[in-house]
């Protein structure tokens, strides 16, 4: 059985971050599932090449687009063999390839009579490569909120708008086809507004796809970039099958129009079968906020690699955030997960079993009877696939994690340590059953985990001594009672050592600014210098400054405002200060209440939405405008001047 899945095709004008991490990594999750369930699983990543964007970043580099391409083409990768993603097929929409793919496709829509030639005059999003319906001049694109530029071009247009009704009548018959459900009803209601036929030709740029017969016509990169996933396994098998059309298409929802939407629009009007299933997870949120290479508030997968492994990063991703929906990534979250869950649950649980089989029974799995634990462990089986199945990867080590708590409990309760100095006959069975519980315990949840965490889970495999190739594993035959009785253990190893918080997220952050340096000058930009100071000033103008230690009383937002925040502040004087701040997008009003701020004391009050300002909170202000208040390590008394 075949089972063909595919990454998004990644965007060559900026470098990998975490949130292509993100996709790809799911992808081989997926990919390592599908294949413990006997498919034959393929799985497609790339580069998206072409396009306006494309040929400004080649441009601001100072070289073509060819050689610019082909740079960051390596370096995506680079990054995902760096990851240990073994993807099995790597498509470049520059590859000859795929130029005749794309021709060929579009030969079949033109001749099935869904391509016009016509002229165009709109508003145009040169950032985002898509014409702005409605838009007039001066408009923001609604997605990227860029001013959008007015363009006439001559351009061959598809004849989506006469495929609305086939498309509907697709998400109708086939539920499953746009997923999650959020992604599917947004779809619908696009699609239900009305299509308008789309431009799938440039006149105006020369680095791109030519079309047939036309010198002078490149293609549309999102017509481009979508046939690439046909491009990369057309005419292959798989299991003694075609592998196209795709199973599973795993992009982020930002995308998921295009690729719900346009995409099998093109391959109904070409008379070609439709990929399966789309399915949008959610973006990665860093302070709130989408991480976005524009707003160059990205972070880069290789420092976490480098400090905690490669499987830290995969269990905090699938774990911590709930697949399809939005989630937040912090360092403190991910070093938390790291210590309270690999090192403390499943790294602690394989060292003392294993350990213990060493020290008390010579380092062979003993004999042993029944278990408590075995139904445990088939309920886990059954929960941890079924939940796999659905994408539901947070839910499914949930089920893991269950499994792993109940042997933790169960060795605890049994007390192997007392049970080894006992004089008791019966002792030396009990032991036998508790060890061999906890290593079997083991085995089976290092061949759920194995699509999660590989590596740390490859490492346990050998530490139980398994014959067979964790590979080699199958949930259809993953049962209670397989590891034999007698097997010598490996060597037990530190899988998790246990990270200090500050000092691991201190190095994680410090090479991030060292990474994002290094994709800087690959990508031939400057490195963004420091902000440079002020025009100096004497002591005595700073001397006139007042800043006073407060404590804030109380908080609320200020009706009719998405940024001010009416604060209540202690700065030991006979009454509160009121002060409006500009925060409210990045503190909510319960994260100040009670907190220590700086403020400058002595400013003249002002009025704001109808409410008199007295002072001004100092914070530091970060790229994009967002604020960052300034603290104290120790512990300050409230209306203490700064000096």
């Amino acid at each position: 059985m075949k089972y063909y899945l595919t990454t998004p095709l990644y965007y060559v004008n900026g470098a990998p971050h975490i949130g292509h991490a993100y996709s790809t990594i799911a992808a081989d999750v997926i990919r390592r599932v599908k294949r413990m369930q006997g498919y034959d699983a393929v799985l497609t990543t790339g580069s998206d090449e072409h396009g306006q964007n494309v040929e400004r970043a080649a441009r601001a580099a100072g070289e073509e687009p060819a050689g610019f391409a082909t740079r960051v083409a390596n370096a995506f990768a680079a990054e995902w063999d760096a990851l240990g993603l073994p993807y099995d097929r790597f498509i470049r929409t520059s590859s000859a390839k795929h130029h005749e793919t794309v021709q060929w496709l579009f030969d079949r829509c033109m001749k099935n009579g869904f391509i016009y030639k016509s002229g165009y005059t709109g508003q145009y999003c040169f950032h985002c490569e898509l014409y702005v319906n409605e838009a007039k001049p001066g408009d923001l694109c609604p997605d990227c909120k860029r001013p959008t530029e007015t363009v006439t071009e001559e351009n061959y247009f598809f004849k989506l708008s006469a495929l609305q009704q086939r498309l509907l009548d697709l998400y109708e018959s086939d539920p499953k086809f746009v997923q999650p459900e959020s992604r599917r009803n947004e779809v619908m209601a696009f699609v239900r507004e009305g299509l308008r036929d789309l431009s799938i030709t440039r006149s105006s740029i020369k680095w791109g796809i030519p079309v047939p017969a036309e010198g002078h016509h490149v293609f549309y990169v999102w017509f481009d970039a979508l046939i690439g996933y046909l491009s990369a396994v057309r005419g292959e098998q798989a299991g003694g099958e075609d592998l196209w059309p795709a199973d599973l298409h795993l992009i982020g929802k930002e995308i998921v129009r295009f690729h719900a939407i346009f995409w099998p629009a093109f391959l109904m009007a070409a008379d070609l079968p439709l990929p399966k299933r789309v399915f949008a997870h959610g973006w990665l949120l860093f302070e709130q906020d989408k991480m976005s290479k524009s707003r160059g508030n990205v972070v880069r997968p290789e420092p976490i690699r480098r400090v905690i492994g490669v499987d830290g990063l995969r269990y905090f991703l699938l774990r911590e955030i709930v697949f399809g929906q939005d989630g937040s990534f912090s360092y403190d979250a991910l070093v938390g997960r790291y210590n309270s869950e690999l090192a403390n649950g499943l790294g602690n649980l394989a060292s003392r079993t294993l350990t213990m089989i060493h020290q008390y029974r010579g380092g062979a799995i003993p004999a042993a009877g029944e278990s408590e634990i075995s139904a445990v462990a088939a309920e886990a089986i059954r929960a941890a696939e079924a939940h796999y199945n659905e994408f539901e990867f947070s839910r499914g080590l949930e089920s893991v994690w269950g499994l792993l708590s109940a042997v933790d409990k169960f060795i605890v309760h049994q007390a192997p340590w007392k049970l080894a100095r006992s004089e008791d006959p019966a002792a030396s069975g009990q032991l036998n059953n508790t060890l061999y519980t906890a290593a079997e315990a083991l085995r089976v949840a290092t061949v759920l985990l194995a699509p999660i965490i590989p590596e740390s889970c490859a490492k346990i495999w050998t530490m139980l001594g398994m014959a067979e190739p964790l590979d080699a594993a199958r949930f259809s035959t993953l049962a209670w009672g397989q590891l034999p009785a007698g097997q010598k253990i490996g060597e037990t190893i530190a899988l998790f050592p246990r990270l200090e918080q500050k000092e691991t997220i201190a190095k994680m952050m410090a090479l991030e600014v060292e990474v994002a340096a290094a994709q800087a000058q690959m990508l031939g930009r400057a490195v963004p210098p420091a902000a440079p100071p002020s025009e100096k000033i004497a002591i005595d103008d700073f001397a006139k400054v007042d800043l006073r230690v407060g404590l804030v009383l109380s908080a609320e937002r200020v009706k009719g405002s998405d940024k001010l925040l009416h604060l209540k502040v202690d700065v030991a004087e006979t009454q509160p200060r009121t002060i409006l701040a500009g925060i409210a997008e990045a503190y909510t009003p319960e994260q100040m209440t009670g907190r220590k701020v700086v403020i400058v004391a002595n400013l003249q009050p002002r009025k704001l939405r109808g409410i008199e300002s007295n002072g001004m909170i100092v914070a530091a202000s970060l790229e994009g405008g967002k604020p960052v208040l300034a603290g104290f390590l120790e512990d300050v008394p409230v209306g203490a001047r700064l000096k």
